[in-house]
This record gives structure tokens, sequence and C-alpha cells, in this order.
């Protein structure tokens, strides 16, 4: 059997690897063990498409054994032909599939597959951010909805003209993180503000962070360490958020750490939410090690930990949406903030993708 015999050997240590967690997933103290049980079905399911490829892989290259065979002990010329006709056009979808399966065989982040905890603060600007974080909410939203995904939204501040000084939200869906961490960094616009009675253009900013939403299995919380305080929530929603102690402020105490959640009128349901928040960001202060260690190998800032960068710039005079991580420029302003972000997010996958085949040894 011919084909890229690095690429087999690598695809056959992982349907090794596959079949042995298939094998674990079955064994009592495995099923009783709810962490390991969790960390082991996870794997087994970022394994499958791979093992899923290489069989595609190995049955295309035995196909192509076989028609070569054929075509060495054949006489007639038509089946020759067939047999000729059949080799040249597997031999055309290899390239392809190697292709693929080298995408697959890149290590995954293995926080790809979490929801995430995304967070937009007016930057500089006044007002005029504000009002652009109002913008990035409404075409995030406008995005979450065509990709089926939920939102749950912890504490928002709203601007004094319009927009939110800061919104916070949780997002509910597969793979949610994996497609949206190419957002975090800082967000730039370009335009006349409506406050402005010049006509000049001004330029303001919005920074977005989108942290991977950690479970219970990733981060243990004592409740010793927690500090519990509840208030009376503020903001539209009737007369029982001014007299209800429903708001919640969780401070951990070794580290300082604070959140609060007060868009429940339930103090349980505010509290439930702000210890997933609470949980993420301790999860995360690991997680960004991890972030800085792939910032310093990776020349582009796709998706490195850098989240004070500039990476974007919507210029509204010229209809025009700019990537600086990738020097992308597209003039449907008005398309990307109804929230078609999809084209964008694919190129910057594909960025990073072709920078760490390069580092890989495929």
């Amino acid at each position: 059997m011919a084909g890229n015999n690095i690429i087999i050997e690598k695809l056959e240590g992982v349907k090794q690897r596959f079949l042995e967690v298939g094998e674990m997933l079955t064994r009592e103290e495995v099923l009783s063990d709810m962490k390991r049980f969790i960390q082991l079905s996870r794997e087994y399911k970022d394994l499958k498409p791979v093992v899923d490829a290489y069989e595609k892989y190995r049955l295309t290259l035995a196909n192509i054994d076989s028609a070569k065979e054929l075509l060495a002990s054949e006489k007639d010329e038509e089946m020759r032909e067939m047999a000729k006709a059949e080799i040249e056009e597997l031999n055309a979808r290899l390239p392809e599939m190697e292709e693929e399966i080298k995408l697959l065989l890149l290590p995954a982040d293995p926080e790809d597959s979490k929801n995430a905890i995304i967070e937009i603060r007016a930057g500089t600007g006044g007002d005029e951010a504000s009002i652009f974080a109002g913008d990035l909410f409404r075409m995030y939203t406008k995005f979450f909805e065509s990709k089926g995904w939920k939102i749950e939204i912890t504490r928002f501040t709203e601007g004094t003209a319009g927009g939110y000084k800061e919104i916070v939200m949780r997002v509910i869906g597969d793979g949610v993180y994996g497609i949206m961490k190419y957002e975090s960094g800082v967000h730039r616009v370009q335009r006349v503000p409506q406050t402005e009675t010049q006509g000049r253009i001004h330029t303001s900013a919005a920074s977005v962070v989108v942290l991977p939403e950690a479970d219970e299995v990733d981060i243990e919380i004592k409740n010793e360490d927690i500090r519990k305080d509840t208030y009376c929530s503020s903001g539209p929603g009737g007369q029982s958020v001014n007299t209800t102690y429903s708001a919640v402020r969780l401070t951990h105490i070794p580290t300082g750490i604070v959140v609060t959640c007060q868009d429940e009128k339930s103090q349980i349901k505010n509290y439930e939410k702000a210890l997933k928040e609470l949980r993420t960001r301790l999860y995360n202060l690991e997680y960004q090690k991890y972030l800085d260690e792939i910032s310093k190998k990776r020349k582009t800032m796709v998706s490195t930990g850098d989240r004070s960068a500039k990476i974007r710039t919507y210029n509204f005079p010229q209809g025009r949406m700019t990537d600086h991580r990738i020097n992308y420029t597209v003039y449907n302003l008005s398309s990307i903030l109804n929230g078609e972000i999809q084209d964008v997010i694919d190129r910057l996958q594909m960025a990073e993708n072709a920078e760490r085949l390069k580092a890989s040894n495929l």
C-alpha cells in the first residue's frame, strides 16, 4: 500500500489510541469515575473524525493497489482502460485527502469544544465607544442566532447615550469557544458620531474577551474560599428588582477575583451563573499561560493570548471592515454588522491552520 508513510504511521497511532479509549470507556472503574469518564468521552469524540478519515484513506489506497494488480494481469483492453481511469481518479483524490488528514492530525485545543463567556467593554471614545459596544453585541447575537446558539446575559451596564459600557454573556452551543476565540482583542470603529455636529470622523474602540467556560470537572472551588454578598438589582425589571436581594456578588478570597450577576430575579439562579463565571475566570488564569506560550511561538496574532491587540477596524464612511491579523478587507460593513462574520472567521482559521501545519512535521 503506497501513500504518505509519515501520515500512515501517525494515523496508526491515533487508531490504536481510539480503540484503547473505546475499551477503557467500558471499564467499571472508569464508569464510576465521572471526571475520568467525561475526559475519555471527549477524547473518543475528538479521535473519531481522524479514524474515519483514515479508514477512507486506507480504502482509497487499497482500491488503487487492486486496480494496479488488475492492470498488470488483465489482457482485455477495455478492462485495462477502466483500471487506468480508476487509478487516475483515485490518485487525484489522494492529495486532498492527505491535506484534510494533516489538519485533523494537528493537536486540537481541548478548549475549542466548550461554551464561552464573552465580555464586551467600551474603550476609548466615551459615549460613542458604548454605542459601538452595543453594535458589536448586536452583531454577535445575530451570528449566534444563525448558529442556533443560546445566550445568557450575566450582567450589563448601559451607556448614557445607548449601547453598553460593559456586557457579559454566556454563550452555549457546539464548539462556541473554538469559533469565537478569534474575536478576542480590540475592535476599532471610525465614523461620524451621532453627537458630532461638525461631521468629523471619530475613532473609538471596544474590547472583546472570549473565555472558554470551565466545567465542574476542570476546576473545583472550595466553599470556604468564596465570600457571597447579596444586594438589590438595579435597572429595568419592575418593582421587585429594587426591593429583593436577588443580585449576587462572589469574591474568591485567594485570588481577589470578583464576579457579579443580577440578570435573574432568583438569587439562586444568579448565584449559579456567578459561580460558572468565577470558575471560568479561575480556570483562565492557567489557560492564559498556555495562550502566552503559543503567542511566543507564532508570528501572527491569530487566536494568541494578546487580548490587548488591535485586531479589526470598522470604517463606516468607506463601508469597510479590515482584519489586521490577516490583512483581510471587505466592503460589506452592513452585512458584517448584521452578523455575517463566518467568512472572516473561516479565513482566520485557515491562516492559523496554515501556520500550525508549517510548524508541524507532517
